[in-house]
Order: C-alpha cells, then structure tokens, then sequence
C-alpha cells in the first residue's frame, strides 16, 4: 500500500503544471536595444527602427500580430502624427482571453527638465516607455516556448505620452483608439505595466486599479507576497490617468495598472527628464514585474473567482 501511494505522490508531482522563469538579463537586454534607437517619439528615426526592431522579434513569437493604425494631432503644436498599436496574440482561440499592455512610444518634450534648454528635446524613455516593452517582449519569447492555456494579448501602445500636463484626454491615444475600436475579442481583463523598471521599484496599488477590478488587485498583490516580490506594497496611493483608464471607461475591460510614478523616488524625479536612461533602471526591477506576470499567465486559469 505504501509503494502504491508512493507512485500516485510522484505522478501527480511528475504531471504539474510549471511555470516558466522569466529572464531579467535578456528583458533588460530588450530595454538596452530599445534605448539605442535613440528617443521613440512619434516621427523620429528611433520610432521606425524600433518598430521594425518589435514587429520583427513578435513575429518569431506570436500566433498572430494585428497593427492598428490611427492617427492624432497632438495639442502642443497641432501637428498630425500616423500612429500604430502592436497587438501579439497567443493561443487566440481559447475561451478565455486576458491583455498586458503596456506603451512603446516615448515622450517627445523633456518638460520636467530642470535645464529650461532641454525641455523641448525628446527623452531616451529607458523607463518610461521602454521597460514595460522589455517586460512583454520576454513574455512573448517564454509564451513561445511555453504556450499558455490561456489567451493572452500583448498590446503595445502608441501615442501615450504626447499629452498637455493637467489635460488628461491628451495622452494615452493608443488606448483609447484601442478602447472605441477593439480589434480583437473584447478580454476578460486587463493589466497594463508602465515604468516598471526603477532601481529603486515600488509598487504601490493604484486607485483607479482598486475601483476598476478589486478581485485582480488583490490577487496579483498577494501573489507578489508570496512569491517575495518586495516591490509590491498593497497600500493604495496615487490614482493615475493612464492606458487602464481608457480600456475600462471606453470599452469596459476590468483593468490595473502596475506603476512605481516616483522615478527614482519623490526626491531625485527622472521622470520626462533627459535622465531617463539605462542606467537608472535595473534588470531585478523588470524581474520581479516579470515573475508576477508569468505566474499570472500560467496561473490564471485555476483561479475561481
């Protein structure tokens, strides 16, 4: 009898689901490429090799890829910009389907410059923009290797920082194009990843995240406990406009944002500033969003709620 229970232990054991690992040395390797474009400002030579550089490398990975054009004139100096979101899909027949989204495009004016010189010139982006497309470029290539029973969609949001500071309906284009013109199945929820890649990662709840899908946010932020991802901090703080809002208020997704808004901290900001590089972000950052997302991917469908 003892033998008996000994082989049905060890075929249950043999037959568990795994999850992948998430590699942070190659996501980080994805932030350092991107930033070598230069800045990805709508129209810039950094805009069209980057997005010949994420299409080609989806299309190693996905099972589809949709490019949604669009276009914006921005309200800064009224000029018409051609814009796409990148949408990769895997395993985009199953029932349930999921998004992480995040924005590829970087903010065209460094206007928290302190150097008044400066505020007109584009910023790198390494974490505002770049980092979140770290992040879903290494979940493309494991979703690759590892397909997911779940359905999932990466979408890469244009058009998110070309905004009017105190005017909230100037940013985040992509998503809201996205939102009013959904070009896949309406999913069952959404997570969007934005300046995840801080040295100094923290990662507060997001109010709007907390209205928008409460049984997500304490899912994910108590996976984050227990998998000993010290960036994630359960207390709600700031209620952010970003690409969450659109999907909810257009389109009614249930949607989160994962964001850490004082880069690097509330004293020293490198946020829309030209000392946004590679250097003030780090591959253990992109790491833990990383390791939650895939356990989100590989875990989610057990999940009864």
């Amino acid at each position: 009898m003892k033998i008996f229970n000994s082989i049905i232990i060890a075929f249950f054991i043999g037959c568990a689901p795994s999850t992948p690992d998430f590699d942070e040395d190659h996501a980080f390797e994805y932030l350092v490429k991107q930033c070598d474009f230069g800045p990805r400002n709508p129209g810039s030579d950094g805009y069209y090799a980057c997005l010949d550089f994420m299409v080609n490398e989806l299309d190693l990975y996905a099972d589809e890829i949709i490019l949604q054009d669009f276009s914006y004139v921005e309200q800064k100096f009224r000029k018409r910009y051609d814009l796409v979101n990148i949408i990769a899909r895997f395993n985009p027949d199953a029932e349930f389907q999921t998004m992480i989204s995040c924005h590829w495009d970087t903010r065209p004016w460094a206007d928290s410059e302190e150097d008044r010189k400066d505020r007109n010139q584009p910023i790198i982006g390494a974490n505002d923009g770049a980092s979140g497309v770290a992040v879903l470029l290494e979940l493309a290539k494991i979703m690759a290797e590892t397909p997911p029973s779940i359905g999932v969609n990466l979408v890469f949001f244009d058009g998110e920082d070309m905004g009017i500071p105190g005017e909230n309906e100037t940013y985040c284009q992509g998503s809201r194009f996205f939102a009013k013109n959904l070009p896949i199945k309406k999913p069952y929820e959404a997570i969007n990843l934005d300046m995840v890649g801080d040295k100094q990662l923290h990662l507060p709840v997001e109010k709007y995240s907390l209205e928008f899908h409460p049984k997500l946010v304490r899912y994910l932020w108590g996976r984050a406990e227990k998998l000993g991802l010290k960036a994630f901090d359960i207390t709600p703080q700031h209620a952010i406009y970003d690409d969450h809002v659109p999907l909810y208020t257009e389109a009614g997704i249930p949607s989160i944002d994962l964001i850490d808004f004082k880069y690097p901290n509330p004293y020293s900001n490198f946020w829309h500033t030209m000392d946004d590089l590679p250097e003030n972000c780090s591959e253990e950052s992109l790491g833990q969003v990383g390791d939650l997302m895939v356990d989100y991917i590989y875990n989610r469908e057990q999940q009864d709620w």
